[in-house]
């Protein structure tokens, strides 16, 4: 059976849940974009991707 989530910005439904980070004050789980878009707000510039590999 697979777990349904319901984010907590967007309030789509996601079967994939990423924790806010505490310092973003969320409560809740978070679809994969918004997430995204939170660490893209709260840390902005370039973002390289590590750990490629392990997917």
């Amino acid at each position: 059976m697979v777990t349904s989530y319901k984010c907590a910005i967007c309030g789509e439904k996601t079967t994939t849940r990423f924790i806010p980070m505490r310092e973003w004050n969320i409560e809740g789980v978070l679809c994969g974009d918004c997430y995204s878009k939170q660490l893209h707000d709260y840390y902005p510039g370039e973002h390289i991707r590590v750990n490629k590999d392990l997917d």
